[in-house]
């Protein structure tokens, strides 16, 4: 069973990996922040969402912003340290530690994702997708979500509401995206491992149904 999520927000940072400092946004979301923003409306261990579909309603747009952000932060063997009774500070004092980065962010993005989700193993015995697909649908009409749904970075809020039938307006514009991440594999908890794809827009849409992912 699948829903369709209508997506919008003032500005969005979905950061490539590549760029170690100065933070830079892929054009579009990833599907892994497509399926993060889905899974904050409605999670259940029962259930695995796939993304299907992005549909892309606004042009592309970037702006440049620059940030005050802290350059480190408490590991955690600072924190064994600091129980164990050493005399090591145990918090950040950011006027010391502050600095300032650039950053391309996207303006105006406005999306909707399709996906469907899959039962898992650990679903009980009254589970079923009519039940989970109930469930999505009205938390997404009336507005519930679990945590606030954001578009790469948290300080980047989305609006989401269900998108409820209809065509979808969305742009005519194809183009080669390049590689882009498409989620993280947690097959092996000690070795969690990124998984790319060559995302491809055609007239507004990212269809994800058979891409290829590379691990």
């Amino acid at each position: 069973m699948s829903i369709q999520v209508e997506v919008w927000g003032h500005d969005a940072l979905f950061t490539r990996p590549e760029m170690k400092t100065e933070r830079v946004s892929y054009d579009v979301i990833t599907p892994s922040a497509a399926r993060g923003i889905i899974e904050s409306i409605y999670f259940h261990p029962g259930l695995r969402w796939v993304i299907d579909r992005i549909y892309v309603l606004s042009p592309i747009r970037f702006s440049n912003l620059r940030r005050n952000e802290v350059k480190s932060k408490i590991s955690a063997a600072n924190a064994l340290s600091i129980a164990n009774g050493t005399s090591k500070t145990p918090y950040l004092v950011t006027a010391n530690d502050i600095q300032q980065r650039a950053a391309m962010l996207l303006l105006d993005v406005h999306y909707v994702i399709e996906a469907h989700f899959v039962m898992t193993d650990k679903a009980g015995p009254s589970d079923n997708p009519g039940k989970f697909q109930d469930i999505t649908k009205r938390r997404l009409r009336r507005g519930q979500c679990y945590s606030q749904p954001y578009l790469g970075c948290r300080e980047c809020t989305a609006q989401v509401r269900l998108w409820e039938g209809g065509d979808i307006p969305a742009i005519e514009e194809t183009r080669d995206l390049g590689y882009m991440l498409y989620d993280m594999d947690y097959s092996n908890l000690q070795d969690i491992q990124p998984m790319f794809f060559r995302a491809q827009m055609v007239n507004g849409v990212i269809d994800l149904r058979d891409c290829e992912v590379i691990r």
